[in-house]
């Protein structure tokens, strides 16, 4: 597992240096679903660089992917949840706050999680078997913080719906902060930044985190308080688990 994990912070880092390159070129931007539901094609380029490195170093092994339709469920076999740029909007709109992220399973047990902030040359990895670290130094387990001393970290339309009382929530703190991107985001809650994150987002959106959390004292649920389904986009809460039944109080 050791080799795999080293060959993981070797392709992230690999992948964010060819984002960094690549960046200043022009890019080729499409909509999925709707207007601010964007794609380019150094997205495609990053995820296909990675994927093939992959394959070539572990052939056997299975791939779950943003793009493209690349799809293989986490709960069978041993199995790599990339997502090549995340927070997609930040990247074309800033040219920064965003991430590569990579998730690796077997049979469906997170071994280790990545999260690599791009510009800012920060890599966050580890959970399973390994402390997670920035840059190699550990990151502390939660600690535990009254409401009303801590900042939120969540979707602007849910916080602006009250959706499931998030804003009810929201008024207990300190106030709300919005990164734009699920990674950078839940980086900010493992840092004991934020006191956790909510939005709405995919399996590859929260795959590291959740994997890198369990180890620091945190949880990944929905808002309805059940574990993710690894195949739909799902309203989700990364939280600390200590905070849990007192959070639950003000999410409905």
């Amino acid at each position: 597992m050791e080799t795999k994990f080293k060959f993981a912070q070797d392709l992230i880092q690999e992948a964010g240096s060819f984002i960094r390159d690549e960046m200043a070129k022009t890019l080729k931007i499409e909509e999925k679903t709707q207007f601010d539901d964007l794609v380019t094609n150094l997205d495609k380029a990053t995820q296909d660089l990675m994927i093939a490195k992959i394959i070539k170093n572990y052939p056997n092994d299975f791939i779950f992917a943003e793009e493209d339709g690349v799809r293989h469920s986490v709960e069978h076999g041993n199995v790599w949840v990339l997502d090549p740029i995340d927070g997609t909007v930040n990247f074309i709109v800033q040219g920064e706050h965003f991430a590569v992220m990579i998730a690796y399973f077997e049979d469906g047990i997170g071994k280790f999680g990545l999260i690599y902030d791009v510009m800012g040359d920060l890599l966050y990895c580890g959970g399973g078997s390994f402390p997670v670290c920035v840059n190699g130094k550990p990151i502390p387990r939660y600690q535990d913080t009254p409401l009303n001393r801590t900042l939120l970290g969540t979707n602007a339309g849910m916080f602006a719906d009250n959706y499931h009382g998030i804003r009810d929530l929201a008024k207990q703190t300190l106030g709300v902060r919005v990164y734009g991107g699920a990674g950078i985001s839940m980086t900010q809650v493992m840092l004991g930044h934020l006191l956790g994150y909510f939005s709405c987002i995919q399996p590859w959106d929260y795959a590291a985190a959740l994997i890198m959390g369990e180890n620091l004292g945190y949880t990944l649920l929905t808002i309805d308080g059940e574990k993710p389904d690894f195949s739909t986009r799902q309203s989700i809460m990364f939280v600390p688990k200590a905070k849990l039944p007192e959070i639950k109080t003000y999410i409905k």
